[in-house]
This record gives C-alpha cells, sequence and structure tokens, in this order.
C-alpha cells in the first residue's frame, strides 16, 4: 500500500504526495475574479507542502455562483488573476486543481461581509438574482422558489461548464473537478428529494444522473486525456428516501467508465433537514466503499485533522488522497509538521528561503 508522503499519479500529471486542500469557498472575488487573497491563500499551502491545492468552487455562469462574492469562470478576463495563481503553486511543488460549479437553487445569497440590514430586499449586485433547479422547490421557507430549467437551459449550461474548462486550462490547471454535491445544482438533479421531473433529466436512477453524465462528456472534450478529471458527489443524502451510498458506487462506476479519473466523497447538504452523525473522519467510509466497488480512485474528506490519521487512511487503502479543509485553514503547513509527526522528514524539502543558513 502507498503511504501518506508517496506521490499520486493520475493520467500525465503527478501529485507529489496524498495531501490535498479541499476547495474552500473565500468569499473574497470581484465580478467573479481572483484577488491578491487568493493568490496569498492558495500559495501559502503550496509552500507549505500540500500535493494537490485546489481553488474553491467556481462558478460557470454569473448566476451559478453563491453570493456576489464567489469565484468564476464565464469570462476570459478571469483567467489571468489565476494563471498567476497556478504560476506560483507550480513553481513550489504543488499541483494546481479548479471545482467548476453552478449553485442551482442554493444561489443568490447576500454578499458574506456586507449582509443587508433586516427587511432590506436583495438585488442583483448583493444576491437577489433567478436561481434555477431541476425542479421549482425552494431549499428552506426562507429561499425563492427556483425556476425550473427547460431542457434548452440545461444544455446551455452544460456548454457553461465546457468553456470553463477551457478557460482553466488556459489558467494553468492541471486537475479538474465537476461540483455534484453540497446541494447545489448537479447535486439537485441527482437527489430524488430535489429532483421531481417527468422527463429524460428526472425520474429513474439513469435520468438523474443525466444532467452530471452529459455534463462530464462536454468536459472530457475539451479538457485534455493528460489531465485528471474529478468529481464531488454527496455519497449519501443522510435522508430515508433520498440519495443512497449504493447509489454513488453505481454512478461511480459509470464515470470511471466516462473517463473520470477521482471521486471526491463528500456527503449531505442537499436538504436543510439532514441529521448528519459528524465526527473525525465520518466520510471516510464512503470513500473506502466507492473505491472497492467501483475500481475508480477516491478523496477522502471531513473531519480528517491529525498525521496518524491522514496516514492510516491512505496506508490501509480507504483512499488514494486525503483532502483538508478547515485544518488547511488552520494549519498551512500540516504537510511540513505531518512530515515531522510521522519521522518522514526527508519527505517535504522546506523552501530554500525557510531553510537553515
Amino acid at each position: 500500500m502507498p503511504e501518506l508522503f508517496d506521490s499520486l499519479k493520475l493520467r500525465d500529471i503527478t501529485i507529489r504526495n496524498r495531501l490535498g486542500v479541499s476547495p474552500m469557498c473565500m468569499y473574497s472575488s470581484q465580478t467573479g475574479r481572483a484577488t491578491d487573497w487568493h493568490l496569498v491563500h492558495l500559495g501559502a499551502r503550496a509552500v507549505g507542502g500540500w500535493g494537490l491545492i485546489m481553488a474553491e468552487a467556481t462558478a460557470v455562469t454569473p448566476e451559478g455562483r453563491i453570493s456576489p462574492e464567489d469565484a468564476g469562470l464565464w469570462d476570459d478576463g478571469q483567467i489571468e488573476p489565476l494563471g498567476r495563481i497556478t504560476h506560483f503553486i507550480k513553481t513550489h511543488g504543488g499541483t494546481p486543481g479548479i471545482q467548476l460549479a453552478h449553485a442551482g437553487r442554493k444561489a443568490s445569497t447576500a454578499r458574506l461581509f456586507s449582509v443587508p440590514q433586516p427587511g432590506q430586499p436583495l438585488t442583483p449586485e448583493n444576491g437577489g438574482w433567478t436561481v434555477v433547479a431541476p425542479s421549482p422547490m425552494a431549499f428552506d421557507a426562507h429561499a425563492p422558489v427556483p425556476h425550473e430549467l427547460s431542457v434548452v437551459e440545461i444544455k446551455a449550461i452544460q456548454s457553461a461548464f465546457a468553456a470553463a474548462a477551457t478557460r482553466a486550462l488556459s489558467a494553468g490547471y492541471d486537475l479538474l473537478e465537476i461540483h455534484a454535491a453540497h446541494g447545489y445544482l448537479i447535486n439537485e438533479f441527482l437527489s430524488p428529494l430535489t429532483n421531481q421531473r417527468a422527463d429524460a433529466y428526472g425520474g429513474s436512477f439513469h435520468n438523474r444522473i443525466r444532467m452530471l453524465m452529459e455534463t462530464v462528456s462536454a468536459v472530457r472534450q475539451v479538457w485534455p486525456q493528460r489531465l485528471p478529471l474529478a468529481v464531488r458527489l454527496s455519497c449519501v443524502d443522510w435522508v430515508e428516501g433520498g440519495w443512497t451510498l449504493e447509489d454513488s458506487v453505481a454512478l461511480a462506476r459509470a464515470l470511471k467508465a466516462a473517463e473520470v479519473d477521482l471521486v471526491d466523497c463528500s456527503s449531505g447538504a442537499v436538504v436543510p433537514h439532514a441529521h448528519i452523525p459528524v465526527g473525525p473522519g465520518f466520510q471516510v467510509p464512503f470513500a473506502q466503499t466507492i473505491r472497492r466497488d467501483s475500481g475508480i480512485l477516491t478523496a477522502a474528506v471531513g473531519m480528517i485533522t491529525e498525521a496518524e490519521q491522514a496516514a492510516e487512511i491512505i496506508s490501509t487503502g480507504k483512499a488514494d488522497l486525503v483532502l483538508m479543509g478547515r485544518q488547511a485553514l488552520r494549519a498551512p503547513y500540516f504537510p511540513i509538521q505531518a512530515a515531522a509527526t510521522l519521522g518522514a522528514k526527508k519527505a517535504i524539502a522546506l523552501p530554500p528561503q525557510y531553510a537553515p543558513a
């Protein structure tokens, strides 16, 4: 079995170790464009020794943003700021990845850092645009009822994913992830809790996965064969009658056949009333089961915080990659510290600027 600091080869890309930074929204973009915040935030993780460094959920259309402060790749002007980041990450040995997303019915929230006063309506400049979904079902009692997408509109969004993938390539990314989790648009098509369509995109399992499978196909047509493609899934809905782990295994098999290389195994967030048994490593069994039963590579996520915990996940074959979110925020140099903890100091070289004189 591989060890935590062994490299991972995905197509023509070699990730220097099995530790990665999960895509986490920073709510700090300007009209979808990355800022110096993103350069420093993601660049620090490259210096810190992380193998895969994922940019946050990046909207493929303006209406696909969660908030007005979300990242985007719907416009060529958004490429250059991301290119600065990927260049820095590669210079310091990391592999830059990016997650493409559409927030669906969970889009159009207010700016996180400038919340409107109570009773103040949202505007298109501060949330308030029309949200879309597979079915006209609001996320909760405080959310708007979304517009039900027509087939023509579905095709347009799939084309937007492909166009954003082309821009991601121009920006220098080496790994692309399609966001199909956490209650955002593609996840809304997958789950029977949020998809009540009666056409080719609803009803049966094969119809509900159609949106994702067609999006994967559209993206693979423009994303080079030499570069890996991943999909993030909510592996279970945590609600009776919802999406199950068995569904995820079946979908993972289909994704592997469609030239997806990795499934990023998260869970939940498609409906607000789910009861999720959160605890250390609580989602790791999803990665283990999907890896074993579908044969696709997996990434484990969710309350993985200790070096020994991460090492055990890799050495016992539960996943091929460990992605960390909050721990990566708390400890940007976690891989260097973990190497010392595990007695593998030579696994990660300090940047020359930090090396002893």
